[in-house]
């Protein structure tokens, strides 16, 4: 099955005034749809700008596998819990295994504007240590694996008129951060996403521009 939702419908979060707009592909907060908890381990993929200055003070997470990809900009990240503080850019991969709890600050420190996507995912065993981690420059197509969800995560950026095999994996969840692009003969813009189920050997993503796109390859 191929489930493709589209930009326009993801939910309008965040906090304008405060120069944070957040746009939820998944049920999250006060935004409740029974229907769209979750795909797989994937319990959210938000799309993130934040206008220099703002940021997310201090707060909690548990139980959470929690990836950023940032796409234009720098992302200041403090954790009270771990004791890790750093800056990541667009092509690095974070990530924040909040395990039976964690604390932290995210914030845009720079004078430009920041954009990046993070998604949460369910860990197979609840609880256990935080975790913390940042993997610089990311290569194209390069697995970057969590374990703690049995989910991989791989970054493509094909050129225009290149075609990209989707792994095959019980569920597969793209996002495509930018370029125009085809998906068994549906277009995708920057902002859309697929949910993939249950599909065989052969499906293929064809860009008509040059793009980027963040595949999830996801157990049952």
């Amino acid at each position: 099955m191929i489930d493709v939702r589209r930009a326009a419908d993801r939910y309008e979060g965040g906090d304008r005034d405060a120069g944070i707009t957040t746009r939820h592909a998944f049920s999250f907060g006060s935004f409740y749809d029974p229907d769209n908890i979750r795909f797989g381990p994937v319990l959210a993929c938000n799309e993130e700008l934040l206008a220099p200055g703002a940021g997310f003070d201090e707060h909690p997470h548990s139980h959470t596998e929690i990836v950023t990809w940032v796409i234009e900009g720098e992302l200041t990240h403090r954790d009270s819990t771990t004791g890790h503080t750093g800056r990541v850019g667009p092509g690095d991969v974070q990530r924040l295994g909040s395990g039976s709890g964690a604390r932290h600050v995210e914030r845009n420190d720079a004078g430009v504007p920041l954009r990046f996507v993070q998604t949460w995912l369910a860990p197979l065993t609840a609880g256990g240590e935080p975790t913390y981690e940042v993997v610089r420059d990311l290569a194209d197509g390069s697995p970057y694996e969590v374990p703690a969800a049995s989910a991989v995560l791989r970054v493509r950026r094909p050129g225009a008129g290149e075609r990209i095999p989707v792994p095959r994996a019980e569920r597969v969840y793209v996002h495509v951060v930018r370029g125009d692009l085809r998906l068994d003969g549906v277009e995708l813009g920057p902002g859309d996403a697929v949910r993939i189920t249950g599909e065989g050997d052969g499906l293929e993503i064809t860009a008509g521009s040059p793009g980027e796109l963040l595949i999830w390859e996801l157990p049952a």
